[in-house]
């Protein structure tokens, strides 16, 4: 039974990240809404926005270091 949760996150990610940059296709859509749980994509995707939002002010505040500002 772990195994199989352990499957659904890992899927979950998966999904996230195809549509993170929207290459997920509309079958493959369809079978995360039918085998996976909306937690799992929930969590992972509020991870993934965070974690993009600080990558991009981290870049910002580089980016301004190495122009003196």
């Amino acid at each position: 039974m772990r195994d199989n949760s352990i499957l659904r996150c890992w899927r979950a990610l998966l999904g996230v990240l195809a549509g993170f940059f929207g290459v997920r296709s509309e079958a493959a859509r369809e079978q995360d809404f039918k085998e996976g749980r909306a937690l799992h994509f929930v969590v992972i995707g509020l991870l993934m926005a965070a974690g993009f939002v600080i990558f991009v002010i981290f870049l910002v505040r580089w980016a301004l270091s190495l122009s003196g500002v």
